[in-house]
């Protein structure tokens, strides 16, 4: 998420215009609890905060909303200890920034990561995913995604095990966005992203994105309809050639498609691996009704099967953030863009 506020001056500039494939069954308990069964939706499952509650009774809430899918930043190992015997749930675990220096400079380090991260848990924990940086391209250290990347690939096929490798990156590596079609990377993830593409085009493996439409509204509420921006109208708002666009984050998505196609990646998958708004922090534009109406439209927009524009008929698969507010965050928006409270795990508000 820390990347998003470059995005969000790019997408100023372009949005003064904006004045005028699985199923997924979201329900309520009778005590007003989020149920979400869902194979194309999961949450993000962070530890930014000191009145968490145990990973056991995580998990456990995760089961009783259906969610079989999560994503946590780094291999917990308390939170993989929780989640033996729970094969249901798929994992997508990240490695720390700060480790990958080390990890692309050695294979025998990655080595030596995977076999004390990873390897006790194969047995009974279904790890799906290692991404590899959260948010690192572009950047000081995004030259080091790639080498660990074809490092840990060989390492998982070598073993003949069913983990794709990728790395999470925000919408910062667009240099223009609008309209989608202009989508265009900077010049900088042109020379640190495009290679990872190509890569993972060739191990037919999806990138992971975080898109945030929430950051371009707040950033500018009198230019960008907060309907556009919550998946909350029918009506086009944006034009571009034979594609229309009823609702922001398809804008942004497909941006990042066109992107690809640009530097010649066509056939790579995109995650949503993070998306959400916050319910506080920000006044009037952050409520629990704006983040509910945000969060449900979203998983209406994944549970009707239609994609986007550019890439229409094509399931989304994504992950709501976050699980709980983490109070170790920076204050404001950053502390509240969780589902539940942490102190008695109730829904923060109900998601429709």
């Amino acid at each position: 998420m820390r990347c998003v506020i470059l995005f969000v001056f790019l997408l100023l500039s372009c949005t003064a215009v904006l004045l005028s494939c699985t199923a997924v069954l979201l329900k309520h308990n009778k005590d007003g609890s989020n149920n979400v069964s869902a194979t194309n939706i999961g949450l993000n499952y962070g530890l930014l905060g000191d009145n968490l509650p145990s990973p056991a009774n995580v998990i456990s809430l995760y089961k009783s909303i259906g969610i079989t899918k999560i994503r946590i930043f780094d291999p917990n190992t308390e939170v993989l200890n929780a989640l033996r015997s729970h094969q249901d749930i798929g994992v997508t675990v990240g490695i720390k920034d700060q480790d990958l220096a080390a990890l692309a400079a050695s294979e025998d380090a990655v080595k030596h990561w995977f076999a004390t991260n990873i390897e006790p848990y194969l047995a009974d924990v279904n790890i799906t995913f290692i991404t590899v940086g959260n948010e690192v391209i572009p950047g000081e250290i995004g030259p080091q995604v790639l080498p660990v990347m074809r490092s840990l690939t060989n390492l998982v096929k070598s073993r003949n095990l069913q983990i794709l490798i990728s790395t999470v990156v925000a919408m910062s590596n667009l240099g223009k966005s609008y309209p989608p079609s202009v989508g265009k990377f900077t010049p900088q993830a042109c020379e640190q992203l495009v290679p990872v593409l190509k890569f993972l085009s060739l191990t037919n493996t999806p990138i992971l994105v975080n898109i945030y439409p929430y950051f371009a509204y707040a950033s500018n509420p009198l230019n960008i309809s907060l309907d556009y921006a919550t998946f909350n109208t029918k009506d086009v708002v944006v034009k571009d050639g034979p594609m229309q666009y009823s609702n922001l984050f398809d804008a942004i998505f497909d941006a990042f498609v066109w992107a690809m196609e640009k530097e010649g990646v066509k056939r790579i998958s995109m995650v949503v691996s993070e998306t959400g708004w916050p319910s506080a922090g920000n006044g009037y534009l952050t409520t629990p009704d704006i983040a509910a109406r945000y969060n449900g439209n979203f998983i209406k927009h994944v549970e009707s099967g239609k994609g986007t524009p550019k890439r229409p008929n094509c399931s989304i698969e994504g992950f709501l953030f976050a699980t709980f507010n983490e109070n170790q965050k920076p204050e404001g928006t950053e502390q509240n863009f969780g589902l539940y409270n942490p102190t008695d795990m109730k829904p923060i508000y109900k998601l429709f």
